[in-house]
């Protein structure tokens, strides 16, 4: 057994865990959790602990469900919100079939295997997510427009609110949780909150992602409140995006930076921006995986619809954070598209395949959007040779069937199931009848 486990299982009696909390995560990136006691944990590192994987959304079907659970031990954290006297920990699992092969279905072997290609030619991703989401007065309910916590706006001090002691709380559990937070502060919409997570590798930032969601659900149930990372919640008020900077780095050198570069940004980082712009279309179903993402980017502001890059251009889908002088290590680029509702591990996974699909073909970067994109006309746009990105769910779908970048990344049986799953979404919601339509036409019809 290695130093880490041998750290987990010390460090089980010295803080009194009495409960063990294996994490992993379904295709769509719902977390599932088992709980073990602390003398199983031994047993689960060398072997895994078994589980019915037919039973699990995306992982296997019922004649080969037999999966086991291989804790991380790297992963380990008490969990805060479990309160004084026996501790509860958590850590995050690697699903394996029973031979001890990765499962073709664990999305975060899906990243991991993704990251690979990437050392194989030198590079490390690091990823660093502007997390938005809205706090409401109450649990939300069926038909019933929900009430936003305060009407405050972007950036907004107000005395006594309810946001700032809530973004306290959930930064001070994150903090305990080993989760380095960068910034915290009111966002655009009325109840809308932004924290953002300090740079980490992706693979500890998708950890860090599914553990923020989790921390801030209870802070808020814990006041009495409900949080949501539904992409669009109101039609009226912005959405909320997770804004994700990434960079590659090959050993202690950020392989996105030039001394002298226009941008300070190295050929690289133009290669891999262009990556992201020709396959943006295909994995966007990935990136924006619900019927409801696609409201978020339609109408511009902060969420992208269109096609290209820019710098420090907030209408654009990748935008070039101005550069700081001497701090040529800080040069990333930002992917706007993606929304706070993804799976963190796939997201990052296709976002870094065509990233790195860019390099590897030496794609030219298309020419820098200067405009607000939104202020164009379509004619104008089409000059410019600005794509729309998919305008909604289904328009996704078809696009991401035929990509061959989206199924090798995502391998055989992950690809399958996430597009049939997601037609099975379209093809429920285009049946219903919505509260518009009523409003619309039974008083004229």
């Amino acid at each position: 057994m290695g130093k880490q486990e041998d750290f987990v299982l010390r460090a089980l009696e010295e803080r009194d865990v009495r409960f063990v909390r294996l994490w992993f995560t379904d295709v769509l990136g719902f977390l599932k959790s088992v709980a073990v006691a602390p003398a199983e944990l031994e047993g689960a590192f060398a072997e895994g602990i078994g589980f019915d994987g037919s039973a699990i959304e995306g992982f296997a079907r019922v004649y080969e469900a037999d999966m086991l659970a291989k804790p991380d031990p790297s992963t380990f954290q008490i969990l805060p919100w479990r309160g004084e006297g026996p501790s509860t920990a958590r850590m995050f699992c690697d699903i394996v079939m029973p031979d001890g092969s990765p499962s073709y279905a664990d999305p975060r072997h899906v990243l991991k295997r993704t990251l690979g290609k990437a050392a194989d030619k030198g590079f490390t991703f690091y990823t660093h997510p502007e997390i938005e989401f809205y706090l409401f007065k109450d649990v939300p309910q069926a038909g019933v427009e929900p009430v936003p916590v305060d009407r405050s706006g972007y950036f907004d001090h107000t005395a006594q609110s309810m946001g700032a002691d809530f973004r306290r709380e959930a930064i001070t559990m994150l903090e305990a949780m080993g989760i380095s937070v960068e910034f915290s502060h009111h966002e655009g919409g009325p109840g809308q909150q932004e924290i953002d997570l300090r740079y980490a590798d992706a693979l500890s930032t998708a950890d860090n992602v599914m553990t923020f969601r989790t921390v801030i659900r209870e802070v808020a149930l814990s006041q009495g409140v409900w949080a949501t990372f539904m992409p669009k919640p109101f039609t009226t008020h912005p959405g909320s995006g997770m804004h994700t900077h990434v960079s590659l780095f090959e050993g202690d050198q950020n392989a996105f930076y030039e001394a002298g570069a226009e941008y300070q940004l190295s050929r690289t980082g133009r290669q891999f921006i262009a990556g992201i712009l020709r396959h943006a279309r295909e994995i966007s179903v990935v990136t924006n995986q619900w019927v409801n993402s696609y409201k978020r980017m339609m109408f511009g502001g902060e969420a992208p619809s269109y096609i290209c890059w820019g710098h420090n251009n907030r209408s654009a889908m990748v935008r070039v954070p101005m550069y700081k002088p001497n701090k040529g290590q800080s040069t990333r680029i930002e992917l706007r598209t993606i929304d706070a509702a993804c799976n963190p591990y796939l997201a990052f996974a296709v976002t870094l395949a065509a990233g790195l699909k860019g390099i590897e073909e030496e794609y030219e970067l298309p020419r820098e959007a200067e405009d607000d994109v939104w202020s164009l006309t379509e004619r104008e746009r089409t000059a410019l040779g600005i794509e729309p990105l998919p305008r909604n769910l289904i328009d996704a779908i078809s696009i991401a069937e035929d990509s061959e970048l989206l199924a090798d990344c995502l391998g055989e049986h992950v690809f399958d199931f996430f597009l049939r799953n997601k037609r099975a979404e379209w093809d429920e919601y285009r049946g219903q009848v919505s509260a518009f339509e009523r409003d619309r036409m039974l008083p004229v019809l």
